[in-house]
């Protein structure tokens, strides 16, 4: 078996290589998606939502560059037009959302969707030994399934 620089078997990571493209481009509508709520939220909890809005966008930044970085690190090259980002999309686009519970709803359902992206990728880096992308996406699960819990307990209170 071939294996690249970091001791990886190189057809398997190739095949991992487009599954973390997959991630790529639905975190960066998952990003969109928050730009968009986080300027048009409307409301009485206009303050709070933008606010914390930001903090979401600014933490899908983060997870888009180390995505990226991680693709170059396996020996990939990460997707970086529109065009590609939308072919391999999953989530739903928002559009011109400003209420604040159909905006919660939205990222409740994008970080569901993204998960279920991140688990696959999870056992297939497990399969093949790859810590570096392990460890990656177990974070990304563990943050993504607070803000989840978070976001329900939200929605809870404006039934």
């Amino acid at each position: 078996m071939k294996t690249n620089i970091l001791g990886l078997p190189v057809k398997e990571s190739e095949l991992l290589v487009k599954e973390l493209n997959v991630l790529l481009s639905n975190f960066q509508v998952y990003y969109q998606n928050l730009r968009g709520i986080h300027w048009n939220i409307r409301g009485k909890r206009f303050f709070d939502l933008h606010v914390k809005f930001e903090e979401l966008y600014t933490d899908a930044q983060l997870k888009i560059d180390m995505i990226a970085e991680r693709v170059l690190t396996i020996g990939g090259t990460p997707l970086h037009t529109f065009d590609d980002y939308i072919k391999n999309n999953k989530l739903t686009v928002g559009k011109n959302i400003s209420n604040d519970e159909k905006a919660v709803q939205l990222i409740v359902h994008s970080l569901s969707d993204l998960l279920k992206i991140e688990r696959e990728i999870l056992n297939k880096s497990d399969e093949i030994n790859d810590e570096g992308t392990n460890s990656m996406m177990s974070d990304f699960i563990s943050e993504q399934e607070k803000t989840i819990w978070m976001m329900n307990a939200w929605l809870e209170e404006t039934l």
